[in-house]
């Protein structure tokens, strides 16, 4: 059996420790025991966006993600935004860029220079309350993978995001049609009734971690605002 080697660590402001581990060919962000992500299960993270943009009506959306995490999301956002598109991406933990652009770096490719792209740190919360009060331009989609579901808190100020005060100013950050999209390890149909009662129209699909059709399930939320 391969070991893992501890590659790297940080800090998560308000949680635990990050840790990048490689193991043979592959790269895992690890948080504690747990394995947040991998570059083995990648397929669904792509899917948050691909498929959020496939029920997009605008050919040049602005999309919000919270997390990078290794980039899937956001690379695959990337691909299918068109070239008057845009893609912000809150990430709170600036090691993970470093980690980007070094040991991930034939991952990484040129995305980090697209310029149809912005890498912010700071809370995705945070940009979602500056659409809001005006300070930048309201989102077509916001894609949220900052844990992992709504009961996988990483970070416990995360908590706000899916409660509905979190999920009310989610909906105010949108354009009229966009899509509120979050990945989770696992079902939560409270969550789906929460989404409800918040005014979002909401298509819940389970998708494979692996291309192959193989791997754990895992769930996406796509709410529509009306």
């Amino acid at each position: 059996m391969l070991p893992r080697e501890t590659i790297a660590t940080a800090q998560i402001p308000q949680g635990g420790e990050l840790t990048l581990v490689s193991h043979g060919r592959d790269f895992i962000i690890m948080l504690g025991r747990d394995e947040l992500m991998g570059t083995r299960m990648q397929y669904s993270e792509e899917q948050l966006a691909l498929l959020t943009l496939q029920v997009l009506d605008n050919p040049a959306p602005r999309l919000l993600i919270g997390g990078y995490g290794m980039g899937f999301t956001y690379r695959a956002a990337l691909s299918g935004v068109g070239e008057n598109g845009q893609v912000v991406v809150a990430e709170i933990v600036p090691e993970v860029l470093e980690w980007a652009r070094g040991p991930l770096a034939e991952l990484t490719g040129d995305s980090l220079s697209d310029p149809r792209g912005e890498i912010v740190i700071c809370d995705v919360a945070a940009l979602i309350d500056d659409a809001n009060d005006g300070t930048c331009a309201k989102f077509d989609a916001i894609l949220l993978d900052v844990d992992n579901g709504p009961d996988g808190i990483v970070r416990d100020p995360n908590d706000r995001l899916y409660t509905r005060t979190g999920l009310a100013k989610a909906k105010d950050a949108l354009n009229p049609g966009g899509v509120l999209a979050v990945w989770s390890a696992a079902q939560d149909h409270k969550f789906t009734r929460r989404l409800k009662d918040a005014g979002f129209d909401v298509d819940v699909r389970e998708v494979r971690a692996r291309p192959n059709n193989k791997g754990p399930r895992h769930t996406i939320w796509f709410a529509r605002k009306g």
